[in-house]
């Protein structure tokens, strides 16, 4: 049997499930081996969560005014 193809949770479910494992971890009264574990589950949403971040990033258009009609242009944020 197949298994089902793993969906992706939203950003906010991500991000919300790592605010908790970051405030267990803070907690500061865990074991090492559950420590590890959040340390490890919190990579895996911040991942996820960046990954999101970039591909919105690169959907955002912005809408410039050339000649008296709004033109699509690529989203490019300063650094």
């Amino acid at each position: 049997m197949a298994t089902p193809p793993q969906t992706v949770a939203s950003f906010e479910t991500c991000l919300d499930e790592l605010e908790k494992v970051v405030k267990e971890l803070e907690s500061g009264d865990l074991p090492l081996d559950r420590s590890l574990e959040l340390f490890s589950r919190g990579m895996q949403l911040s991942d996820a969560c960046r990954t999101q971040l970039e591909e919105a990033e690169t959907r955002v258009e912005m809408l410039i005014r050339k000649e008296g009609t709004y033109q699509p242009e690529p989203f490019r944020p300063e650094k």
